[in-house]
């Protein structure tokens, strides 16, 4: 009795390019951890490497209320500016990654952020969450962040005394305090 249960002829089914599988598996790791080292060197305010973390050029960096910026050079000003400071502690906690492979060269994602910042000097404490929605490009051989967007979802920014903590603003977008 001919077994066609192993013999399937149809194009349609052929044999999985394993190479290509393996290659988009090490590509989504590699976009995995370009986003843990992006927001573990916004927490260790190692500006370099943040700006290691994008393209060399033909970047967009949408952060809302924060700006937009064409030129990394630019968002890495600002955020020397803002940032770079004793008195400024952040954490920035990345998660739900959901990874799109397009090819060799191109991916896509979102994730979520969940940001915690206290201030010693303002005297604030600030809590964000809120989601990127990024596009990668595979610069000499390595993956880099040509689009960013980010959008808040929700703030909460508390007064910080010796003896109280007074809420500042709750909502989904912080005004300038």
């Amino acid at each position: 009795m001919p077994d066609n249960h192993h013999h399937n002829h149809n194009p349609r089914h052929a044999q999985p390019d394993w190479p290509q599988r393996m290659q988009r598996l090490e590509d989504i790791e590699a976009i995995r951890q370009l986003k843990a080292a992006y927001l573990h060197h916004c927490d260790r305010k190692n500006v370099d490497a943040i700006g290691q973390c994008f393209a060399t050029h033909d970047v967009l960096i949408d952060y809302g209320a924060l700006g937009v910026f064409t030129r990394r050079e630019d968002f890495l000003a600002l955020y020397r500016q803002l940032a770079c400071h004793d008195h400024i502690i952040d954490m920035h906690h990345g998660q739900n990654g959901q990874i799109q492979w397009h090819s060799p060269q191109q991916a896509s994602a979102t994730w979520d952020l969940y940001f915690h910042q206290i201030n010693t000097q303002a005297n604030t404490l600030t809590q964000l969450a809120g989601y990127y929605q990024d596009r990668y490009i595979k610069q000499a051989d390595h993956w880099r962040i040509q689009q960013t967007l980010f959008r808040a979802t929700s703030t909460c920014v508390v007064q910080m005394d010796d003896s109280r903590l007074q809420l500042l603003f709750a909502g989904v977008q912080a005004p300038a305090l």
